[in-house]
């Protein structure tokens, strides 16, 4: 294991740091715009503007790479979001706010692409699935470990906005001291999102549904703990007892999944989360309601990683990252909507609304599922998939996914052309 890591550990430690900050700043801005009396449906639309930026930096990401390479396009984008971390304190305006939550996305998927196709070039085929299982526990470890750190201070001072910001820069260093080579960008795959739902449309929805849950969590459920009754350290808590509970049911439940129809697992999950969401609905802070966001993480966490590997048993493997970008692409325009809908119900109702929101949802995709069970029949083409579990970050992470085909570099593809 450790021969597999010490190649890309300055690309591990890079994303690490730069995780825990931005972990610890989702939730922080949520509860220091609450604290500035900003409404829940407001929260909602600041909270969207990230994930546009998500969905619009995955077009602007490559052309920035392809123009000043790697290290320098991380290099800036890491500024960039340093710097829009200390203007949202420094500037206390919610349609500022918005714009720099918008241009954070936009840097921060950067980011990832910039690490993942790094991973990639760095990463043989026989070590794809060794290298995209640690990458994602460093993911959520670092996602978990920011929401901890929101013990050290008050959302209302300078202080945890000063860290989050160090902790970017930070992210800075080991990735700029690499001796690795940078690598080429792959030709990215065409996506056609009418063929993708016409060929998969159960993995389509699934992975809409996913954004939309997940967004509204990431985005709202600071807003409904403190409604609920937990202090700022309790806050901290429900949000790494949903974390951690997605990064431990993930294994058991795709590992369950790949040997049994996984139409029927997605929709006895769709089902669960759907009732523990309603139950959540009755409950005020404690421990038991903690304990069923532990296993409702566990469960939603897996809808986007199931659509994957679904639309893998789908689809002719040449198809395969096509697909897969075409799903993080309707994750995208579900992860803008959510927070959305969510804080406006928010407002109306009450935080109960939230956990309401996500059962309405839930039940929705139940029933597509249902009526493609009972309508459809799905074909698969080849060998079942194999279940990885994942979050949504960058096109280029798809491409480490153990069923997914090997891309030629451009330089592979015509020997005599040279580095690009």
């Amino acid at each position: 294991m450790l021969s597999i890591i010490s190649p890309i550990r300055s690309l591990l430690a890079g994303v690490a740091l730069l995780l825990i900050g931005n972990g610890l700043l989702n939730t922080l801005l949520t509860l220091r715009g609450a604290a500035e009396g900003f409404s829940s449906s407001l929260l909602g639309l600041l909270m969207s503007g990230y994930f546009l930026g998500f969905l619009l930096g995955t077009w602007l990401a490559v052309p920035l790479i392809l123009r000043i390479g790697h290290i320098r396009t991380f290099a800036f984008c890491a500024a960039v979001c340093a710097c829009a971390v200390l203007l949202h304190v420094l500037i206390i305006d919610p349609w500022v706010w918005f714009a720099l939550r918008l241009v954070y996305g936009m840097a921060l998927i950067t980011l990832y692409l910039v690490i993942e196709n790094w991973l990639n070039a760095q990463t043989s085929s026989e070590q794809r699935g060794q290298v995209f299982a640690t990458y994602m526990v460093v993911n959520l470890a670092a996602l978990a470990l920011g929401q901890q750190l929101l013990n050290l201070a008050s959302p209302q001072v300078f202080s945890l906005f000063a860290l989050t910001s160090i902790l970017i820069c930070c992210a800075l260093m080991p990735v700029t001291l690499t001796r690795q080579a940078q690598p080429n960008l792959p030709e990215k795959p065409k996506t056609n999102l009418r063929m993708l739902f016409h060929i998969a449309p159960l993995p389509v929805a699934a992975a809409g549904f996913s954004g939309l849950v997940l967004s509204a969590f990431w985005g709202m459920a600071p807003v409904y703990a403190s409604l609920s009754g937990f202090d700022n350290d309790g806050i901290a808590m429900l949000m790494s007892v949903t974390i951690v509970g997605g990064a431990l049911l993930q294994w058991p439940i795709g590992r369950f999944s790949d040997k049994h129809d996984r139409r029927k697992v997605l929709l006895w999950i769709t089902l669960i989360a759907a009732l523990l969401a309603l139950a959540m609905s009755l409950l005020s802070a404690g421990p038991l309601l903690l304990g069923l966001l532990f296993f409702w993480g566990g469960l939603v966490f897996c809808l986007y990683p199931l659509a994957v590997v679904q639309m893998v048993d789908q689809m002719h493997p040449d198809e395969i990252l096509a697909g897969s970008t075409g799903l993080l692409l309707v994750n995208g325009f579900g992860s803008a909507l959510g927070p959305v809908i969510a804080g406006s119900l928010m407002e109306q109702f009450g935080a109960p609304a939230l956990t309401l929101f996500f059962t309405g949802s839930l039940l929705i995709l139940a029933g597509f599922i249902v009526y493609r069970q009972q309508h459809v029949s799905d074909l698969q083409q080849g060998e079942q998939g194999h279940f990885a579990p994942m979050l949504r970050t960058s096109q280029a992470v798809l491409e480490l996914l153990p069923d997914a085909p090997e891309q030629e570099t451009p330089a592979e593809a015509d020997p005599a052309a040279g580095p690009a």
